[in-house]
């Protein structure tokens, strides 16, 4: 057995002890034929379409309760509960950490398991609400969950990785200090992808993570723990990071709302760093924290918590707030304008399955019927340029750290990745200006895209001025959700990050079967090999696609 097997098999091992007895599935409960962790990432064929959201409902291993603890409420409702004592910080976190437990055996979502110190802070907070009639935070007791690369205090980031396990932490990542000190109780780490750079989340420590709706689909990546988790109700709340769709993409895999806000806004610092040159980021494309939720309303909860306290935590915030501010005073006419929303149909590289511009025309005819004024916005060609540009800004480096770390321990990659991930030669710095200068220019090119020409009535129409566009509506991808190690057209997320627009995602219904529009041929040409691998999807039997069909939005 080769080094990383040791190492993976001894972090499963690990990983399993930490889950009580009295929390685990019989073995009749887990759906049969999954694979072994290790022939789940090589092997990831599932045949069976197997929904399993409803198991921890139906298992018996949780109380009326404890379901009604994490099935019932809404973060306000539950905090509500939490703060006027009546319910328990104890009880609460409990019946969500028994939650992931059972979310852990249907889907292996999670990395590193911290039932134990979450327990016991939860007595901790009880105790000081009894005594003080304090609340600790605005987030009090509130059970939520982090993605594997923030680093906790004593328990590893492997970013998936064998030659980072069981090498602990020593410090804690600012957003967990800044989560922390709002009363929140972290309940669990959770899986990621092998290096942390795939749509897929997959790895030789942990395994290939299920998509808990249906096993033949990816749960995306590269937050897809996380997204496994909030759709079994596991957490209330998970936080991960996103470059290229990491907090828009695994939402959409299970019919959840994500968002990912512009650089400042959440600390990033403190993230596992092992793989790349220190602070690779301040100079490439930077990632950012980000959330995914139940709904908008929980998202929008805890954003108006943290964004205001962010720059006390991390050396990379800014002052900012979250929601209306009572500073701005809007002029009578400016109040009584209509929100303008701009369509934007395709990125001008990857055209959309039926599915997907389908979608995108129903909301855009839902919109109309509202006091919303709706602009059809054309592919900006600077668009067309992005994912190019966001590409090669991610791998700066050339990768060789994170190639030296996988030879530490004979570890070959996962399949997604073999052909795709090699040792290349750094950028030179003049190389990297160049880049930036491109992306700088882009960035320019994209603020037309934010202003639209309207006549005035003092010109009679001769003459246009310029009117702003408070959002615009795009799609997630240019497909529905895949099979696993199949999902195309990352441009569609990572063109935001690129341009530093903060962007959410929101479901706006299941999937129909005409929707998919099984046997008709797409008739618009083939715009490149995107394009055209994108299409292969289409060959694909109607079964393996996703349940729900999504919006992405993006903000000025």
């Amino acid at each position: 057995m080769s080094d990383y097997q040791s190492i993976a098999a001894r972090k499963q091992q690990h990983l399993e002890s930490l889950i009580p007895p009295e929390w685990r599935l019989a073995a009749s409960q887990i759906p049969a034929g999954m694979l072994s962790v290790a022939n789940s990432v090589t092997n990831p064929s599932y045949s069976e379409s197997i929904n399993v959201v409803d198991i921890p409902r139906t298992c018996g291993l949780l109380t009326p309760h404890e379901l009604h603890i994490t099935e019932d409420y809404d973060i306000r409702s539950l905090l509500t509960e939490l703060h006027s004592k009546r319910l328990t910080a104890e009880e609460v976190t409990r019946a969500f950490c028994k939650r992931a437990a059972i979310a852990q055996q249907l889907s292996r979502c999670l990395s590193e398991p911290l039932f134990t110190q979450a327990l016991a802070r939860a007595r901790t907070l009880d105790t000081h609400l009894r005594t003080t009639n304090t609340p600790i935070g605005p987030l009090h007791g509130l059970p939520i969950s982090v993605k594997d690369t923030f680093h906790i205090t004593g328990v590893d980031a492997t970013n998936g990785l064998a030659a980072l396990a069981f090498h602990p932490s020593t410090k804690d990542a600012d957003l967990v200090t800044l989560l922390q000190s709002l009363g929140a109780i972290i309940i669990t780490k959770t899986n990621v992808p092998q290096t942390v750079s795939t749509l897929d989340t997959a790895n030789h420590l942990f395994g290939r993570t299920l998509n808990p709706l249906n096993r033949r689909l990816t749960v995306g990546g590269s937050t897809g723990g996380e997204a496994a988790l909030l759709a079994l109700r596991g957490t209330t709340l998970s936080f991960g990071t996103d470059i290229g769709g990491s907090v828009r993409i695994p939402p959409m895999c299970v019919g959840k709302y994500g968002f990912k806000p512009s650089h400042g806004r959440l600390p990033y610092g403190g993230q596992q760093e092992a793989g790349h040159l220190p602070a690779k980021n301040r100079i490439a494309l930077q990632p950012v924290a980000g959330v995914m939720g139940h709904s908008v309303e929980d998202i929008g909860l805890a954003l108006a918590e943290i964004v205001p306290r962010a720059e006390l935590f991390g050396e990379d915030c800014i002052p900012g707030n979250w929601g209306p501010s009572s500073s701005l005073s809007l002029s009578p006419a400016k109040q009584k304008q209509k929100l303008t929303i701009g369509i934007l149909r395709t990125d001008g590289l990857v055209e959309p399955l039926p599915p997907v511009r389908n979608i995108v025309n129903e909301v855009a005819t839902i919109l109309h019927h509202h006091d919303i004024d709706l602009i059809d916005l054309p592919t900006p060609p600077a668009l067309r340029k992005c994912q190019t540009i966001a590409n090669k800004l991610m791998g700066i480096d050339g990768g060789n750290l994170m190639h030296d770390l996988l030879e530490q321990t004979n570890e070959p990659l996962i399949p997604w990745l073999q052909g795709r991930s090699k040792r290349r030669n750094p950028l030179t710095v003049p190389e990297l200006c160049e880049l930036q200068h491109q992306r700088a220019q882009v960035q320019r090119e994209m603020m037309t895209m934010w202003t639209y020409p309207c006549p005035t009535a003092e010109n009679q129409g001769n003459e246009r001025t310029k009117r702003r566009i408070d959002a615009i509506i795009h799609p997630v991808a240019p497909h529905p959700v895949p099979e696993h190690d199949k999902y195309n057209a990352v441009g569609y997320t990572s063109s935001w990050v690129l341009l530093d627009y903060p962007a959410g995602v929101v479901p706006v219904r299941k999937v129909k079967m005409e929707d998919l529009e099984v046997g008709r041929e797409m008739k618009d040409p083939v715009r490149g090999s995107w394009d055209a691998k994108n299409r292969e999807l289409c060959m694909l039997s109607p079964i393996p696609f996703s349940f729900f069909l999504f919006i992405e939005m993006m903000f000025a």
